[in-house]
């Protein structure tokens, strides 16, 4: 198991403490105000992500073999989804990222109680992780 699906695993673990799914959104929400706030100079068009119904802004840099995420969103409950994902892959490693399936956000219940454009937000949220983290290893690794 790599490090993106065990810190999935603590996440999903947290919310299966709760048995409401009303209790799990109002966790997503608790999650994404403590997301660390995105640059201003970062909400450009270029990291916005195409697919959301609200809007999504989504960084990334690239520090000694690690990939480092920050974001934001103009909705609460979609800033708690890019929350839990940055919690998931924050620090890791390109491989880990790219490898990740992320089934473990069936243990959470996201998937099935999201909303149609919210679930199709998430799947975009996730390859744009995942493509940022294929930039950086043919950027940084396959030389």
């Amino acid at each position: 198991m790599n490090a993106v699906d065990e810190k999935g695993l603590a996440i999903a673990s947290e919310f299966e403490m709760f048995d409401e799914w009303m209790d799990k959104y109002n966790y997503l929400i608790e999650l994404g105000k403590s997301l660390p706030l995105i640059d201003e100079k970062d909400k450009t068009t270029s990291n916005l992500i195409s697919g959301c119904q609200s809007r999504v802004w989504l960084s990334a840099n690239y520090e000694n073999g690690k990939v480092y995420f920050k974001g934001d969103s103009d909705a609460i409950i979609t800033k708690g989804i890019v929350s839990v994902l940055i919690r998931s892959m924050d620090g890791a490693g390109v491989d880990d990222i790219i490898a990740s399936e992320l089934d473990w956000l069936d243990n959470t219940g996201l998937k099935e109680h999201l909303s149609p454009t919210r679930s199709n937000g998430l799947v975009a949220m996730i390859k744009q992780m995942k493509l940022y983290a294929m930039a950086f290893k043919v950027k940084y690794e396959n030389k």
